[in-house]
């Protein structure tokens, strides 16, 4: 599949894109706290468009290993006023939100179409995939191993990449029963998995290709970084860009990150080494 329609936007995947991270949470694991303000969320919007996403990926609570669970009026009252804004002012662009909860799916949808990014495969809302239906909206489908309190406790699994394979194969199942069609994969780095897991997942991305489905890559910042190399998230800018370059090589068609020039810069090289 190599084009999303996003309500009459068109997303051409025949080549790489960039997802742009808005998280508007005080306690996202990299970026809590920066853009919690309508004027601070708009300017951070623009940097990212004008880098080159074409994709901003609004997020209203924190999925970080131990994130606290805020309510569904709270997620509502921090993400609707970006929603509205940043349709107002950069209408072209795409928008993802990054939830898991039904209603906020079809509170949203009064404003813009936009792209569902959940990260639970609606095992935490069972109305989820009805209302991603019903609104006709494409769906990120993402693998994550337990609950975003426990995750990372003793992740486990008898073959991290055919797990995660059989995982899709029975979901995308559900959702095409469901007339949910436009679909991406996300191997989920980072939920569930210990540093070894991710490592595999991504040098393994192109197995996934066997769903003729895009595969999205969240990588950027991550502990599977910063713990190899002995830094933090904010140190952690250079190894997120070699392994987006891993990513792209193996398969993967989004890279969903915070520092959206350094990605597209990566695919620039990435399409360079291919047309020769």
């Amino acid at each position: 599949m190599n084009h999303l329609n996003v309500g009459g936007k068109l997303l051409n995947l025949s080549s790489p894109k960039v997802m742009g991270i808005l998280n508007v949470t005080p306690d996202s694991f990299f970026d809590g706290g920066k853009y919690n303000s309508i004027e601070e969320a708009l300017s951070q919007v623009k940097s990212m468009i004008d880098d080159g996403a074409q994709i901003i990926d609004i997020g209203g609570f924190s999925s970080r290993p131990s994130a606290k669970l805020i309510s569904v009026d709270e997620e509502l009252k921090r993400i609707l006023p970006i929603v509205k804004e940043v349709t107002n002012q950069f209408p072209k662009i795409i928008l993802s939100v990054d939830t898991y909860r039904s209603k906020v799916v079809d509170k949203v949808a009064t404003i813009t179409s936009f792209i569902v990014n959940d990260i639970t495969a609606s095992s935490q809302d069972s109305n989820l995939f009805n209302s991603v239906s019903y609104q006709g909206l494409p769906y990120v489908l993402m693998h994550m191993q337990g609950i975003p309190e426990k995750m990372q406790n003793d992740p486990r699994y008898v073959n991290v990449s055919g797990d995660v394979l059989d995982f899709f194969a029975k979901a995308i199942y559900k959702l095409k029963e469901k007339n949910i069609n436009q679909l991406i994969l996300d191997p989920g780095f980072g939920f569930g998995k210990t540093v070894d897991h991710n490592f595999e997942l991504l040098k393994n991305i192109n197995l996934f290709n066997i769903y003729d489905l895009p595969v999205l890559a969240g990588i950027s910042r991550k502990s599977m970084i910063y713990k190899v190399l002995d830094n933090d998230a904010k140190d952690a800018l250079n190894g997120t860009t070699a392994l987006h370059m891993c990513a792209l090589i193996n398969g993967a068609k989004i890279l969903r990150a915070h520092d959206v020039k350094e990605a597209v810069e990566t695919i620039t090289l990435y399409e360079k080494i291919k047309s020769n």
